[in-house]
């Protein structure tokens, strides 16, 4: 590791405690390696260690990433995430592959995926929008992290009203998808959707509430008018 890694991983130590790394894990059905660091304190660090390394070259920040997400911990994670996106002016559509690449190589657990996916590659999504056909591939993935991220990345793109016949073709893919993890991330893909594009939302599941996971068809109606949501959770609950 580059001596600004060993120094982020330091100063994270230093911020750690026993109480904050034992409710963390709290959040995660799988055990996740965690330093203790609050947030707060991570999003600090992250700031501070990048003032340090802003001027390098885009590739060799990339490569600072790719040692935090080898260290293993969340918090690290975190770190390479925040530095990935704050270089986004300088993306370009063949960086989704490096993205790719820590999907397959370093996600195991929800929190490290919606970080990388929210901002990371649904900036690269919003700048490069031919890249969606890319992300419509991971549906397929045998990995569940990769699944969750084909909808997940579409968050933040979802609620400016962008990439609505992607996100309900991703939808339909994972329909049936029997991971609760995958359920959830598709399920608050289509409730972002919602908020530009309510009545097609409201139509998509109701079209298929007889086949749709009560888990996703609650997440996705989560945010509708109270009339909608009462009609629709009527129809889930009378589901046997």
């Amino acid at each position: 590791m580059t001596d600004v890694i060993d120094q982020v991983i330091s100063t994270l130590k230093q911020n750690s405690d026993e109480k904050t790394r034992h409710s963390g894990q709290n959040f995660f059905k799988e055990k996740v390696r965690l330093h203790g660091v609050k947030a707060a304190s991570v999003r600090a660090i992250s700031k501070e260690f990048f003032n340090e390394i802003k001027g390098r070259s885009k590739s060799e920040i990339f490569g600072l990433c790719e040692s935090l997400w080898q260290a293993g911990h969340l918090e690290e994670s975190f770190i390479a995430c925040d530095w990935s996106h704050r270089i986004h002016k300088q993306y370009l559509p063949e960086d989704m592959k490096t993205f790719e690449t820590w999907i397959d190589s370093y996600l195991s657990n929800w929190a490290s995926c919606d970080t990388l996916c929210n901002y990371t590659i649904g900036t690269l999504l919003e700048m490069y929008p031919e890249q969606i056909s890319e992300i419509e591939k991971w549906t397929a993935s045998s990995n569940r992290w990769k699944r969750r991220a084909s909808a997940v990345s579409l968050i933040v793109p979802a609620r400016k009203g962008l990439f609505l016949a992607n996100i309900l073709s991703i939808a339909d893919s994972l329909l049936v998808d029997r991971d609760d993890l995958v359920q959830k991330g598709y399920g608050w893909m289509l409730k972002a959707a919602s908020e530009a594009h309510l009545n097609e939302v409201f139509d998509f599941v109701m079209a298929r509430r007889e086949t749709m996971p009560r888990t996703a068809f609650r997440y996705a109606v989560e945010k509708m008018p109270r009339t909608m949501k009462a009609e629709a959770m009527k129809k889930t609950d009378e589901q046997p």
